[in-house]
């Protein structure tokens, strides 16, 4: 045990030993008030929100345009899969009918888009590209 407590001194000494001498004389300089990396920042910026964030924000104005659209006769598909027709519109909700007999209230967020009957066949908007 002796021996151990020696060794552990002795690591620990010479490690503050080291570490003292290896202290820099001068402070590093930052990268940050280079002008080159404002430039690059803010390109970075833009391949962000080109590639990213506008898409996103455009494709989020689609779906609220198609959510206030709605009408009734349009035949819908929800995020759960189900497949009906709009029979009635409320301010948040949207009353489906999926059978004979058979009406669903959704919330309007639950809507995940309008079904065509166009050539192109049974499409969503989320589905075009």
């Amino acid at each position: 045990m002796q021996r151990f407590k020696m060794l552990l001194m002795t690591v620990f000494s010479a490690t503050a030993v080291v570490f003292a001498q290896a202290a820099p004389a001068q402070k590093p300089k930052s990268n940050f008030g280079d002008p080159t990396f404002i430039f690059m920042m803010a390109i970075m910026f833009g391949i962000v929100y080109f590639l990213m964030l506008r898409p996103q924000q455009k494709k989020a104005k689609e779906t609220q345009n198609m959510l206030n659209n709605l009408k009734k006769g349009d035949k819908v598909l929800t995020i759960a899969g189900i497949i009906g027709t709009v029979g009635n519109v409320k301010d948040s909700t949207v009353m489906v009918k999926v059978a004979d007999n058979t009406v669903l209230e959704f919330k309007k967020a639950a809507i995940s888009g309008v079904l065509n009957d166009d050539k192109e066949g049974k499409t969503a908007p989320e589905e075009k590209k």
